[in-house]
């Protein structure tokens, strides 16, 4: 396995569950199950475990391995420098081993079987990806100056969707020029490769690769922080080289042109895979504290030391990790709530609709809208 020489080097201290200020817990995981196994010091040792056949491989350890969110805290706060910045690499690299000895959850399996039949994890017809667009008068892309690669979530999902549309209508307002690909469009892969299923990841990369450079794309703009961080650092590995940019830092450029609007208290939940992954924690903020009106105030834990919302690593769509009151996303929205802000900042179709949901449960749905920024910026 890969990075197996680094799994006898941890040592359990637990720093890898905390927050930089130690004021919580932060793995999500851990906050969820409150075993040392879920913790990714515990992965560590199951890992080294099971490699040496101290243990066999089975329904528990993948589940402990497939709880993992991918939020990076661990390698945020490990206190190791040598190797924390492969421990989720290590992870990935034990989820790799369990998918070649047919050793995941069934929902996990299915994720796999969705992807490769349909090119969506939601089975939906591919002829339908560009359904979201309707009536917005979206064009299709022609060499426009940026492709606005929407993903699955904001092709199919209903949250996701209206995310989508969001930022479409606001590009359009600011002049932005851009188009799509509609039904031309797959899956970005980048949980697909988080999950274990090396292949696959790059077959799906390298059709995405494919259908850009027949395009003449040269600079794309995502809606998900998650296939930002696949096309940025991925996709170069296998050939294929784009300025990319998620949409909040697109929205950078257009400061002093952003609608109005009424005043309003608002708090951001930073996108692992934006924040942590790519260590941007700037724009989503030079967004918001832009727009006349809007007092921002911050979470507890904010930047690179945000709590992740859980749905990382697919948990959004195979629900390994679980829901319930110790979940992520309703520690979240308690937290979002103790602010005082009206309303929780979203950049990821992912976390818009985990902490959605959470708001729901929580029963605070009078008190605290969850609203990405475009959507945001166009209704306040």
């Amino acid at each position: 396995m890969d990075y197996a020489e680094i799994l006898h080097r941890c040592f359990r201290c637990g720093y890898c569950k905390l927050p930089a200020g130690y004021q919580d817990l932060n793995c999500p995981p851990y906050i969820r199950r409150r075993f040392e196994s879920f913790a990714p010091g515990g992965r560590m040792w199951l890992l080294r475990a099971w490699l040496q056949n101290e243990i066999p491989a089975g329904k528990r350890l993948a589940e402990i391995m497939y709880s993992c969110a991918g939020c990076a805290n661990c390698v945020e706060n490990c206190v190791f420098p040598k190797f924390k910045s492969d421990l989720l690499n290590a992870f990935i690299a034990g989820r790799e081993e369990l998918v070649n000895n047919g050793e995941v959850p069934g929902t996990v399996q299915s994720y796999f079987k969705a992807i490769t039949m349909y090119g969506n994890p939601y089975k939906m017809p591919e002829a339908e990806r560009g359904d979201w667009a309707k009536d917005l008068g979206v064009e299709a892309y022609n060499g426009q100056e940026y492709l606005f690669y929407v993903g699955c979530p904001g092709s199919y999902d209903e949250t996701g969707i209206r995310m989508a549309r969001s930022v479409a209508l606001l590009f359009k307002r600011l002049g932005v020029s851009f188009g799509v690909l509609g039904e031309k469009e797959t899956c970005d892969g980048n949980e697909v490769r988080t999950m274990g299923e090396k292949g696959l990841f790059e077959a799906l990369a390298c059709k995405n690769i494919e259908t850009f450079k027949q395009a003449g794309v040269e600079k794309i703009v995502t809606l998900s922080p998650h296939a930002y961080h696949a096309f940025k650092n991925f996709y170069p590995l296998l050939g294929g080289t784009f300025q990319v940019l998620h949409y909040p830092q697109l929205l950078t450029q257009y400061l002093g042109k952003l609608p109005e609007g009424g005043p309003v208290k608002a708090t951001f939940h930073d996108p692992c895979y934006l924040g942590r992954h790519n260590k941007d924690y700037f724009t989503p903020r030079a967004v918001l504290q832009s727009l006349p009106g809007v007092d921002t105030v911050e979470m507890d834990r904010a930047k690179a030391d945000s709590l992740c919302c859980g749905g990382g690593d697919g948990n959004f769509f195979t629900d390994v990790l679980g829901s319930g009151p110790e979940s992520p996303a309703r520690k979240r929205v308690r937290e979002a709530y103790e602010t005082g802000a009206q309303v929780l900042a979203v950049a990821c179709p992912k976390c818009a609709k985990m902490l959605e949901d959470a708001v729901k449960d929580e029963e605070l749905t009078a008190a605290l809208r969850v609203t990405d920024l475009a959507e945001f910026i166009l209704n306040r």
